[in-house]
């Protein structure tokens, strides 16, 4: 029986009532996740269960019936992660919402659906911290940060989600579901699969639990502010302080996205500067003022116009805000493709330049933002797409950002994944060698081909 007549009527007899939705207009909102890719198909089905007893008996029902499998938290993918493929079904993990905190090992088991933000809440509300913070915390999903092996602002100093996953339940293509690590910080115990299936963008296997590592509560931050006549300032300025001090955050605003965001947000950001950095330290005491006093040095030896430093919660966190604004505020520009390119930090001043190069050469406007401490940049690229012209030369550009990346040492993503719209890219960064081994990971644990067809491969 082909995939356009199978019937989903087994699968919905083997699951509670309801749980398996064929009506079009409900699919329709499944299609796309964030990154608004033109070639997403139509799911057969959508299935959201709330346990991995239910996920393993739709995977077993697609093995049976060599029906494909795409795997979606919240949708907000920037990469195409998340696409609809025509014929497919989509597993939807936002209703597994259950989580514990045992304060004892420092640990949160938490079901996929929940979301970044508040797990946050759940560690602090037991005085315990999780750190990975992606700009878009409020609104994307722990199984989603674990399959992309997202980041954040804090990740210079902090790292990124790889760093704070113990351990996995995660439901393999034949329908078995195998436990990984655990609460203990150490386990040398065999091959480090945990980390194999961080960062898979659901390649390999569906994640149903996380169990993550928390920490102390951050220690009280100083905010440092500086703004630059150029995005090339700017940049040096970073390398001046990475090269000291490892800040617990360092964060990058050029001219086009603070005017987004003081279009938005109407906090008075100076909009005649060429880039904004915002700098924090957490560091206690003295050393705490020492790192204030590196990053201020840093700002004025490299040109800063004006330097602001503060010490207040409230203040810092209207500069963090202003920062993780800056996507949605560029967006109401134009239509965005979004890069999440990163580099070797000394040649981040050369990523910058060569993107404003970029720009310039295609006739196209690139917004740069970026977690500046690592390396990681998302050049925001804004066009009409209804601008056939336009649309190609923003396409043109997309391309030669990541080949530029990729001449520099870099990557094609820090944090976003390849998803589908980068993957044309990843021969280029990782060679033959790294592509044929990656395929016969995916053969080994996929040989039908189910999971998340598209991605990466």
């Amino acid at each position: 029986m082909s995939v356009t007549t199978l019937s989903t009527e087994s699968l919905a007899t083997a699951l509670p009532d309801g749980m398996v939705v064929t009506d079009p207009d409900i699919l329709a909102g499944y299609r796309q996740d964030r990154a608004q890719d033109p070639d997403a198909g139509t799911p057969l089905a959508l299935i959201r269960p709330t346990t991995t007893a239910e996920v393993q008996t739709v995977v077993r029902w697609c093995a049976e019936n060599d029906v494909k499998i795409i795997t979606r938290g919240a949708g907000t993918s920037l990469s195409g992660g998340a696409t609809a493929v025509d014929g497919a079904v989509m597993i939807s993990t936002e209703k597994m919402r259950e989580m514990t905190i045992d304060t004892a090992t420092r640990t949160a088991v938490t079901q996929p659906g929940l979301f970044n933000s508040e797990v946050k809440a759940a560690a602090a509300a037991e005085g315990l911290w999780y750190p990975p913070d992606p700009s878009s915390f409020e609104i994307c999903t722990i199984g989603g940060n674990a399959a992309t092996n997202a980041g954040g602002l804090c990740c210079v100093k902090y790292g990124v989600t790889t760093d704070y996953v113990l351990g996995l339940e995660v439901v393999l293509a034949d329908g078995r579901a195998v436990r990984l690590g655990g609460k203990q910080l150490k386990d040398s115990a065999g091959l480090p699969l945990t980390k194999l299936f961080v960062g898979s963008e659901g390649l390999l296997g569906i994640i149903t639990e996380v169990t993550l590592r928390l920490l102390p509560p951050q220690a009280p931050k100083c905010t440092v502010v500086g703004t630059f006549a150029s995005v090339h300032d700017a940049s040096e300025a970073v390398l001046a302080i990475t090269s000291q001090i490892r800040p617990a955050m360092l964060e990058f605003m050029d001219k086009v996205s603070i005017n987004a965001v003081e279009d938005l947000l109407h906090m008075d950001l100076d909009r005649e500067a060429g880039a904004l950095l915002v700098a924090q330290s957490d560091a206690p005491g003295p050393a705490g003022i020492a790192e204030v006093e590196i990053i201020q040095q840093a700002f004025e030896s490299n040109g800063a116009d004006e330097v602001f430093s503060t010490s207040d919660a409230e203040e810092g966190e209207a500069f963090t805000a202003a920062r993780r604004a800056a996507i949605p505020a560029v967006e109401k520009i134009g239509s965005l493709l979004l890069e999440d390119v990163g580099v070797p930090l000394p040649a981040l001043p050369a990523l910058i330049d060569g993107v404003e190069k970029i720009a310039t050469d295609n006739q196209v406007m690139i917004s740069v933002i970026a977690h500046a401490g690592d390396g990681n940049t998302h050049p925001l690229i804004v066009f009409n797409p209804d601008d056939a012209d336009e649309a190609a030369r923003a396409q043109t550009a997309f391309g030669q950002v990541m080949d530029l990346a990729i001449e520099l040492g870099g990557t094609i993503t820090g944090e976003h994944g390849v998803g589908r719209l980068k993957k044309g890219w990843l021969p280029d960064q990782v060679g033959p060698d790294v592509m044929e081994l990656t395929q016969r990971i995916k053969d080994a644990l996929d040989p039908q081909g189910l999971l998340n067809p598209g991605v990466i491969l």
